[in-house]
């Protein structure tokens, strides 16, 4: 069985060094202003840059800090969420850890960053910070309740915790029926047909509803805005890592963006098709045969990893976008729009899942 942590290793570092220049580039864009543009042609050597910058810079440990907690908590946070790559498939072939429970490992080895979180704040011996982490702990405690009930309806519909089993339902490698709109009194089995019709958002066409919840639960998740409280510059300097610097500070950066990649990757496994061509099987062409390839083959599993990269690319996009035009919630607003408009919201869609599995 191959392993996909290495390739998610390179996916990873290759994920910041294309979105910390593009979410400049967008957000200059979206501002009608040009980004950086000093360092190489169109300021493309500008992260080269703050990576000598941040190599060059001392690592302080604040003399009241607890100094275990402050050095440790960085690697936590990045360990977590690392760890969450283990169970995600790329590609028929490559498709990681076999584990039948993989959405339940998932969700639970991601948590722990939270852990992470506070031992950085609290370690830190600064109100600022620690401030920044209590207000993480709240925000990613109580978004992971909207998030769990918007996987577990995709869990109903497909009756399995394995991401990969999921991914095959959404191809023509089906081994299972999928039904027109995923009720069989229609009598219309799209299993070959393949492409957009055969995804979860049209198998129970809710999920494409849930799928915004999810988006939302990630977004606050990944401490993005307008969801970035506990690390409101405006209020609280940095957050949680006000008093990191150099490699460390680093470290905290790169695992904001492997969450994005995470929760990108995870939204595209569960309701966009997985590594599955968006084409379908229409006509004498075939679309959906020659752009997905074949289990076995390098062609299908070259296809499987363009599909589920572009995919999540696409949602990092919107998660820049949705980050640069809206403004920062209150702490209010945010536990209102958690609590008494995502939650109920979920709770009644589960209903609908779990019924429309039954038709």
């Amino acid at each position: 069985m191959p392993t996909t942590l290495p390739i998610f290793s390179v996916l990873i570092l290759l994920n910041v060094v294309v979105s910390v220049y593009l979410e400049r580039k967008i957000s200059a864009f979206i501002q009608d202003r040009l980004g950086p543009m000093e360092v190489g042609k169109w300021g493309l050597l500008q992260l080269v840059a703050d990576l000598f910058k941040l190599i060059q810079k001392e690592d302080i440990v604040p003399a009241a800090a607890d100094r275990w907690l402050f050095l440790l908590a960085p690697f936590v946070i990045f360990v977590a969420i690392f760890a969450g790559f283990a169970v995600l498939p790329l590609s028929p072939d490559w498709f990681g850890s076999t584990a039948n429970v993989g959405v339940f490992f998932l969700m639970t080895v991601i948590s722990v960053d939270v852990i992470g979180i506070l031992m950085a704040g609290w370690g830190s011996n600064n109100k600022y910070a620690l401030l920044g982490s209590v207000r993480a702990v709240a925000q990613i405690v109580s978004y992971e309740v909207p998030l769990g009930l918007s996987i577990l309806c995709v869990v109903v519909t497909c009756q399995s915790l394995d991401l990969q089993e999921i991914s095959f339902q959404q191809s023509i490698f089906s081994n299972t029926p999928n039904y027109l709109f995923g009720l069989k009194a229609t009598g219309i089995d799209l299993t070959q047909t393949g492409g957009i019709l055969t995804w979860n958002i049209l198998r129970n066409p809710s999920l494409l509803i849930v799928y915004v919840i999810f988006f939302i639960a990630t977004l606050a998740e990944a401490n993005r805005a307008p969801f970035d409280l506990p690390e409101g510059e405006s209020e609280l300097i940095g957050g949680f890592n006000t008093e990191y610097s150099g490699m460390r500070w680093a470290l905290l950066f790169l695992s904001e963006y492997a969450m994005m990649l995470l929760v990108a990757f995870l939204g595209a496994i569960l309701f966009l098709g997985s590594w599955s061509s968006p084409f379908p099987n229409v006509g004498a062409l075939r679309l959906a045969d020659w752009t997905t390839g074949s289990p076995g083959t390098w062609a299908g599993n070259l296809w499987g990893v363009f599909w589920l990269v572009s995919k999540a690319g696409a949602a990092i996009l919107v998660q820049m976008w949705v980050r640069w035009t809206f403004p920062r919630l209150r702490i209010d607003q945010l536990m209102y729009l958690c609590w008494k408009v995502l939650t109920p919201f979920a709770l009644v869609l589960f209903m609908i899942s779990a019924i429309w599995k039954l038709l």
